[in-house]
């Protein structure tokens, strides 16, 4: 009992605290899904061991700190937001800084008829009827407490609608740089992506932080695909050691759409991402892949919930992890096959590299399958290192260290070569090099 009112109090110190800094204008949809998750906030039971979906992932250190509204962060150079930047990449794009959209620092140019995009704030006070239209049609804002925070204060993030047949050649990337030196904030980016029906587009994230700033990332994204569309998705997770990150999405799937997920998880001090997928319409198709990297003082949780409800949906889930020093992940992945869901087909894979002894993995495919005809699979491995491999590579005159990245390099490359852009699977490799040398140095 003291630990959950202790729970809900930080919750609504943090309400409290953000509540000024509100848009003033709301859409009543926008209303309604506040003040329901306002409610949800004090009856929501604790999250703690006893529930399945949190048993290995302790909230405890993030309930120790005191976080500050994002008009609490101090401001960042345009210097150092420039150094963020991919090389010689050709997006459109949306910057946000410590949790404030940056309109000088985006590019928002040339956008064809038939898409907006913009800040939600914008879209709250510009396009309230619009979003009325799709705001909380993927969500349950009250699934657990920081959807819940994340709804009862929501107020800024990416507002994307293309519409019926419109096709992106270009992709658009949306940064989120955080660098609050001594000022622990709360940053809760709301996320609205719709496609109509037979758009198309690609989507990347980077959610970056240069320095050990400590922070609180609680974002969560609702994506909507109408019949025929495609959405190709790419996140890359590189924050702080300090940091704690939640990302929650909410995708919802008319017939035969398609979204490819990939998910790269290399920083953060407290990592985890939630992927909930609703087939609505038959002949969708749902494919997600995901890499993660954990060592000391590192803890990267990841939760499926893919629920085929309509017949003669697909779904792929292929996820991979390289556990080093003192690193901890989890890996809890549900596929749920309905009754009425026939010809169905599901396959959910986590694979698991642990480069020493003190790394842990918890990890748990699951299949609920209440259909009979189906195709369907799930399964894990946990190994390390082949030594035979590594003999082989030594002999061959490579060093230990650099045999050990290249298997490590090999055991993640299907992940990074699901990335269709170039300059991304580029910063992805490179980045994955990097993480490896400090891994097999460990490990040795």
């Amino acid at each position: 009992m003291i630990m959950l009112e202790h729970q809900r109090n930080w919750a609504q110190q943090l309400v409290a605290a953000s509540a000024a800094e509100l848009s003033a204008v709301q859409p009543d949809c926008v209303s309604a899904a506040r003040a329901a998750a306002l409610q949800a906030l004090t009856t929501l039971p604790l999250l703690d061991r006893k529930q399945e979906a949190w048993r290995y992932t302790r909230i405890d250190s993030l309930l120790e700190h005191h976080f500050l509204p994002a008009a609490a962060a101090p401001a960042v150079p345009a210097s150092v937001l420039n150094g963020c930047l991919l090389p010689a990449f050709d997006a459109w794009r949306l910057v946000f800084a410590n949790g404030r959209f940056m309109p000088w620092m985006s590019d928002l140019h040339d956008l064809p008829a038939g898409v907006q995009l913009c800040s939600l704030r914008e879209a709250l006070t510009t396009n309230p009827e619009q979003l009325s239209k799709w705001f909380g049609q993927a969500l349950q804002h009250d699934g657990h407490v920081f959807t819940a925070l994340n709804t009862a204060l929501v107020n800024d993030g990416v507002y994307l609608n293309i519409e019926n047949g419109v096709e992106l050649e270009r992709p658009i990337e949306v940064i989120y740089f955080n660098q609050c030196g001594a000022v622990p904030l709360l940053l809760q980016p709301r996320n609205l992506v719709i496609l109509e029906p037979a758009a198309r587009a690609t989507l990347i994230e980077r959610f970056i932080s240069p320095d050990e700033s400590l922070y609180f990332h609680n974002n969560l994204s609702e994506i909507v695909l109408g019949a025929g569309a495609a959405l190709n998705h790419h996140r890359v997770l590189d924050e702080s050691r300090s940091a704690y990150h939640l990302g929650s999405l909410n995708l919802s799937q008319q017939q035969h759409s398609r979204y490819h997920g990939t998910s790269l998880a290399f920083g953060g001090r407290w990592t985890r991402t939630e992927y909930n997928t609703s087939f609505r319409q038959q002949g969708a198709e749902c494919l997600l892949h995901g890499l993660y990297t954990v060592g000391d003082q590192q803890l990267n949780d990841i939760h499926l919930d893919v629920r085929h409800t309509v017949p003669g949906c697909t779904s792929r889930e292929q996820f991979k992890g390289v556990l080093y020093g003192k690193g901890r992940a989890v890996f809890d992945g549900r596929i749920l096959v309905e009754k009425q869901a026939q010809r169905s087909d599901a396959s959910l894979t986590n694979d698991n590299l642990v480069l020493s002894r003190d790394a842990e993995i918890d990890t748990k495919p699951q299949l609920e399958i209440h259909a009979d005809d189906v195709r369907c699979s799930h399964g894990t491995t946990v190994g390390q290192l082949d030594p035979q491999q590594l003999f082989y590579l030594r002999s061959r005159g490579i060093d230990l260290i650099t045999a050990g990245k290249m298997l490590c390099q090999g055991f993640a490359g299907d992940i990074l070569d699901a990335i269709e852009v170039p300059v991304l699977r580029k910063l992805a490799d490179s980045r994955l090099v990097e993480i490896l040398g400090a891994a097999t140095v460990a490990a040795e």
